[in-house]
Order: structure tokens, then sequence, then C-alpha cells
């Protein structure tokens, strides 16, 4: 997500610093950045100075440990960290540039089994977040608000859906399947080939990466405020998504169910409504999702061809 949105900043113009932990002289980091920072936000202090010497004129806070998987192995430092972090970089911006617009990039996860509930989700449905990640979520989301509402600052939350496409590492469903299919036409593989999946019944919202960070762009252009979703508004199966995958290979491609991956408490429907978002800013989804997933494939082959770890 962060390299698509500074790629699309700097196209605009803009001077992009970016601020993380990742040391300075991360290979990658990408080059459209000004500067990079070695930041961690969960330093109030750090965070603090960082924001007084760029003197941002807009600000995304995009950083989270984002993996639902791994929330449930370690859940409280994954709500720790993220509710950390968003507390360091918005304490950050009412001390040193209270006139910024901020962006806090929330989560369509926190509606958990409410999403199941209704044909698509708006941002009026209530928070119900079925893991310890869509907690966390669900908490910046709320510490974001308060601090609009406490403090006036200018802030917008967006509440994205699944999204993939290229550059996603491993942990997503697929950038974990077009990774599985790249690794088996490295290997010279034949014939069929069995992906490890979840549960193969399970249906999600997914857009295109690129679709997402434009709608993030555009909301801090219009001033927005308050919550908005940014979704697809349909949702499709993971069966779809494998046999998507598979018309951009060779290989003839199937799923097959890895107990190891099945989630307990999973949602099995879950699809959005992008009509506040839409209203607003005149967004839609502009990329189709088997643009997407030829993509995010050619790029894992890029990626294990060049010799970079998978």
């Amino acid at each position: 997500m962060g390299r698509h949105l500074v790629e699309r900043c700097a196209a605009r113009g803009a001077e992009v610093v970016g601020l993380g932990r990742r040391a300075a002289d991360d290979a990658h980091a990408p080059t459209a950045l000004l500067r990079y920072l070695s930041v961690d936000l969960r330093d109030a202090d750090a965070a603090r100075e960082a924001i007084a010497s760029v003197a941002p004129d807009r600000i995304f806070h995009l950083a989270a440990d984002a993996s639902v998987a791994a929330s449930w192995a370690a859940p409280s430092a994954t709500i720790e960290n993220n509710l950390t972090s968003a507390l360091g970089l918005l304490e950050a911006v009412r001390c040193g540039a209270p006139g910024a617009p901020v962006l806090v990039a929330c989560s369509g996860e926190e509606y958990g089994s409410a999403a199941g509930e209704v044909a698509a989700v708006t941002e009026d449905h209530p928070l119900r977040p079925p893991s310890p990640y869509a907690v966390s979520k669900a908490s910046v989301d709320l510490l974001a608000g308060f601090y609009a509402d406490a403090h006036g600052l200018r802030i917008v939350r967006t509440r994205a859906f699944n999204h993939a496409g290229p550059g996603q590492g491993p942990g997503y469903v697929v950038a974990d399947l077009a990774r599985q299919i790249a690794r088996a036409e490295a290997d010279g593989e034949q014939g069929t080939v069995h992906l490890g999946v979840g549960n193969t019944s399970v249906r999600r919202d997914f857009t295109d990466v690129r679709d997402v960070v434009r709608a993030y762009d555009l909301l801090l252009d219009r001033g927005a405020k308050g919550a908005f979703n940014v979704c697809r508004g349909e949702s499709v199966a993971v069966t779809d998504i494998v046999a998507g995958l598979a018309r951009h290979s060779y290989l003839r491609v199937e799923a097959r169910t890895d107990p190891a991956l099945m989630r307990e408490h999973e949602v099995m429907d879950v699809r959005g409504s992008h009509e506040h978002l839409t209203g607003l800013t005149g967004w839609r989804p502009e990329i189709p999702l088997d643009e997407t997933l030829g993509a995010a494939l050619e790029w894992w082959r890029e990626r294990i061809g060049g010799g970079a770890t998978p």
C-alpha cells in the first residue's frame, strides 16, 4: 500500500517523506521518496520530533501489524503496537501539525459478524471485531475519531476491505496463492498444482491496491472527515480467486483445504458499500479483479525469478 501511495503522490508533484521502523537504508524503500526517516511511532518523543522536522501538508497513517493470523498468536503485541503507534502519530500531529489533514487507515475487518447480516455493509453498521487484529483497528478507528472531536484535527478514517495486487507480501490470500503458483512455475512443475487454502466457501470483497490508494488520495483532496468504506461492493469466493489466478498460468491449478489455514469465528461472506465514498469523491473501482490477479502473479514471478526471498 505504502509503495503505491508514494508513487501516486510523487507523480502529482508532492515531496513525499516516509516514516517507519525499517532502517533508513532499507533497499525496499520506494525510490520516489524525497527522504525516509527511521522512526518508531510508539516512541512519543521521536514521533513529535519527526513530524515537527517535516512540517507535513498531508499525512497518511498506514503503519500497522496487519496479519490476522499473527494477531491470534500475539494478541497483546498486535493491539499494543497498532494502538500505541496511532496514538504517537496523532499526538505528534496535535502538537506539531494541527492543520494538516490526516488519513488513518482502518479496516473493514472491524465490522466482523455484522458483515454477514446484511447485503452490503455501510459505515453505520456496528463494529463487532472478530480477531485481535480487528480489535486493534477498531480501537485505532475510535481513537482517531476522538482526536477529531476533542482536538479538532482534520481526520478521515478509511475502512478498506480486502485489497490485493502487485507488491503484496506473504500472509494474504491472493499473495500467498500467487506465490505458490509462481514458485511451481519457477521449479518447472507440469500438470496440476494443488494450492493450500483455508475455508474455500469464504467470500470476500477484493479491491485493487491501486484503486484503494486513489480513494485515499481523493479523500484528503476533498477534505473528508469521518469514516469511509473502501471496497468493490461485491464478494468472491476463494475458489474464484484460485480459478482467476489459474487463467494466468500454464499450470492446472486446484485448491486443497489445509486444516492449518482454517480459522475459528470465520465470517463467511463480507461485502461492503462504497456509496458514501462515491457520493463525496466520485470514486469507483476501475481495475477489474482479473487484472489485479494477473498483476499479483506477475509480481511474484519477477520476485522469485529474480532471486529475491519469496
